[in-house]
């Protein structure tokens, strides 16, 4: 049986954080996440967040609306969010729910994110 984490500790990469959402996210660790996130990216040093929901299989109207709130806290605090992973037919549900999520960046997974932020892997220009 799995047991829901008391947390989610999100990686830092550079001026990036990456976190990664759980397949059996609560609501409660949803709001606490954000409210680490939000923390984090005030203390400065933080340009962008990117959030893995690919292991999520369902993603109701609240975790959309944290979602999507999250990424609003970081743009105010001059930081950009980027959501990696929304499984199709949770971004078909979530249409038809009315929850187009409009101005919230996606990307179809975790490099993509990052490349969008600026934060992906990059070519070495020395030579070995």
């Amino acid at each position: 049986m799995d047991t829901v984490p008391d947390s989610i500790t999100p990686v830092r990469l550079g001026e990036v954080l990456l976190v990664t959402f759980p397949t059996d996210l609560t609501d409660e660790l949803a709001v606490r996440t954000q409210r680490d996130l939000s923390a984090m990216v005030a203390r400065g040093g933080i340009r962008g967040v990117v959030i893995d929901v690919s292991a999520m299989w369902v993603v109701d109207t609240f975790i959309c609306r944290v979602l999507a709130d999250t990424a609003a806290a970081v743009k105010l605090l001059a930081a950009e969010t980027v959501v990696a992973g929304l499984r199709p037919a949770i971004a078909m549900t979530l249409v038809e729910l009315g929850m187009t999520l409009s101005g919230l960046r996606t990307a179809l997974n975790t490099e993509a994110a990052l490349a969008r932020l600026g934060a992906g892997a990059r070519p070495s220009m020395e030579k070995p």
